[in-house]
Order: structure tokens, then C-alpha cells, then sequence
């Protein structure tokens, strides 16, 4: 079982029986960024090529800088709210992957070990941004009945 403590939320997942912390993370989203940016870089220099290419760098880099701010979120509706991003980003960052595939842009196998961390880090930005969002109304129930 793999366990992050975001500040506001812990998050338990299993995977290989070790434990994530914050900086694993962040590391784990940073090596996406740089496994996108070199997956672009062989993307054919055709007119779809480059726009499925330059779609896919933006939401990948944005997924580690989006989750970097969350961390550093000065509140709980605020890391939340950076959450958020995170999840549509790195969902995002799935479409474009599937349209690689699909569109034959480049082999499968290629491909396929990225779109399956995109899937990954989307579900873990999910179940996090879920358990935080819970905890706030936990909060906000708790002040309403005091």
C-alpha cells in the first residue's frame, strides 16, 4: 500500500509495497513531462504531428508545475482547487496520447507505456482530489454543527 501525505489529505495506494511521499511525486511528474517531451520530439514534422505534439508538451508539463502549486497551496480549498487542474491535465494528456496511436503517428508500443502513466497519474490526482475535497466538507459540516 503506497501512502502520500499532501498536507491536507493522506492518499494510500498499493504499488510494488513501497511508499510515495510528496517528492516521489513530484519526481514521478517530472519524468512524465520529460518521457512527453521526448515522445513529441518523434512525432512526424507534419501540420498534425506538430499540433497533436505541441497540445500534448502543454498538458504534460502542466501537470507537474499544476502539481507542484497544489503542494504549495496556502489553503485546503486552494491545493483542491490546483488538484483539479492536475486531473484534467493529465487526462488530457491521455486523448492526445490515444490520438497518436489511433492516428498511427507512431507505433503502439511506443506510445503505450506513456498513455498507461497518464492513466495512472490521472487516477491518482482523482482519488486525492476526491479524499481532499471530502475532507473539506467534513470541515465545513463539523463548523455548521458547533
Amino acid at each position: 500500500m503506497r501512502r502520500i501525505d499532501f498536507g491536507f489529505v493522506i492518499f494510500d495506494f498499493g504499488l510494488e509495497g513501497k511508499t510515495m511521499d510528496e517528492n516521489d511525486l513530484r519526481q514521478r511528474t517530472k519524468q512524465f513531462a520529460l518521457r512527453a517531451m521526448k515522445l513529441v520530439a518523434a512525432l512526424p514534422e507534419t501540420a498534425i504531428g506538430r499540433t497533436i505534439g505541441n497540445q500534448l508538451v502543454r498538458s504534460a508539463t502542466s501537470v507537474g508545475a499544476n502539481y507542484r502549486a497544489a503542494c504549495r497551496g496556502r489553503s485546503k480549498p486552494e491545493f483542491v482547487a490546483k488538484l483539479g487542474i492536475v486531473v484534467e491535465e493529465a487526462d488530457e494528456c491521455g486523448y492526445w496520447l490515444e490520438l497518436i496511436i489511433d492516428g498511427e503517428l507512431l507505433r503502439r508500443d511506443l506510445v503505450e507505456p506513456l498513455l498507461n502513466e497518464a492513466n495512472e497519474l490521472t487516477a491518482i490526482m482523482v482519488a486525492s482530489h476526491k479524499t481532499a475535497q471530502s475532507s473539506i466538507e467534513i470541515q465545513k459540516s463539523k463548523i455548521k454543527n458547533v
